[in-house]
Parts: C-alpha cells; sequence; structure tokens
C-alpha cells in the first residue's frame, strides 16, 4: 500500500511559478503510520535536553569563602541568630540546593526516534501540511531574499520548513532573513523542525531519501 503526497511542480515561463499540483506515492511504512502522542512527546523532549549545555555552576554554603567564625555571640545583641556567614540566607552566602553541572541527555532508542519521526511524517500527510516540491523549485541564480519570498507566497506558504538533499548557498542566505522560514537537509531533519512549521516543504528527491532513511 501507498501514500499520495501533494507534489507541486513549477510552471514554464513563470518567474514566480504556481506550480503544478500532482500526486506522489510513497510508501504507508513510514508516511502512512498512526499518530502516537506520547512517543512523539518524548523524542521532542529528548532533542531539546540534548542541547541544553547543561554548564551553570552555582556555590554551596560549604564552597564559599570565609564564613568559619560566628558572626556575634548567641544572646545578648538584640539579633537573630547565626552561626555562619555563609549561610544561604545571607547576601554573598552560598546557595541552597545549588546548581552544578550536569548532563541533561535523555536516551531515546534510536528505533524510537525513527518511529517518532514517521508518527509526525505520517499527521503532516494527513493535515496536508507536507508539500513535496520539485528539485529545482527552490533554485536562486543569487541569494536574493525577494525571490524567495515571491515563490513562497504563490505556494501561500509564509512559515515552513524547506527540507532538500544539500542545502546550496543560495538557498540558505536568501532564507535567513524570512521569519518563520528554515532550511536544511535530510541529515538535519529533527523532530523539533517538523513540529514547529506550519508547512514542510520538501524536495522530491529528498522525500525518497527521507523514505529511504525511515523505511
Amino acid at each position: 500500500m501507498s501514500v499520495a503526497v501533494r507534489l507541486v511542480a513549477p510552471a514554464a515561463g513563470d518567474e514566480a511559478p504556481a506550480g503544478a499540483a500532482a500526486d506522489v506515492e510513497m510508501s504507508e511504512a513510514v508516511f502512512g503510520r498512526a499518530f502516537n502522542e506520547p512517543l512523539v512527546h518524548q523524542a521532542v523532549v529528548a532533542y531539546l535536553s540534548g542541547g541544553r549545555q547543561g554548564t551553570s555552576a552555582q556555590k554551596t554554603r560549604a564552597e564559599v569563602r570565609g564564613g568559619g567564625r560566628k558572626p556575634w555571640r548567641q544572646k545578648g545583641s538584640g539579633r537573630a541568630r547565626a552561626g555562619s556567614t555563609s549561610s544561604p540566607l545571607w547576601r554573598g552566602g552560598g546557595r541552597a540546593f545549588a546548581a552544578k553541572p550536569r548532563d541533561h541527555a535523555v536516551k531515546v532508542n534510536r528505533k524510537m526516534y525513527r518511529g517518532a519521526l514517521r508518527c509526525i511524517l505520517s499527521e503532516l500527510v494527513r493535515r496536508g501540511r507536507l508539500i513535496a516540491i520539485a528539485s529545482d523549485f527552490l533554485a536562486l541564480d543569487a541569494p536574493k531574499t525577494k525571490a524567495l519570498a515571491a515563490k513562497l507566497a504563490a505556494l501561500n506558504v509564509a512559515d515552513a520548513l524547506i527540507v532538500v538533499v544539500e542545502v546550496e548557498r543560495n538557498l540558505y542566505l536568501a532564507a535567513r532573513n524570512l521569519p518563520g522560514v528554515e532550511v536544511c537537509d535530510v541529515e538535519a531533519v529533527n523532530p523539533l523542525a517538523l513540529v514547529g512549521h506550519e508547512t514542510v516543504l520538501i524536495a522530491a528527491d529528498a522525500l525518497q531519501a527521507v523514505e529511504e532513511r525511515l523505511a
């Protein structure tokens, strides 16, 4: 069995082609999976956790300098009892529950990660948010943001993730000034990027590469 993905090809003779819509058949094993929300959530959380530096560090009361002597006697001064100036209650003292460098990475098995990508792609297809485009549809002669914006406007797309086999310099430079538009290659496709954009525009050859990668 197969799943039909909308394919948009450029119309000849147009500088900002509106394109001609057609269907391309893809594997149901990759693009026809049921949506598994807990699995997708786990994959997104793991991806975000893997991007955290985990380098924040604070000092406990045992690590701050000073505080070894009792600041004043226990009774008779009229002030609250205090045993050390390194107490977290004091300005310049240690921090209660101090943050320490740590690894925030969350382990997700490769099978689960790929399964989450299949679920997301399948849901995008069902909602009509995954559009396959001809490989030369977004080819640019110069790094002009205006030219790319015109092509996206012809597709009525504003917020999009553009997936290609290899990111060309002109496309990357043209897209970086457009808010809500991101360009990546097949290897960089991740759960966060897929769920973070309204539309996913994927080149026809990149679509085949994604299918082979997740098959």
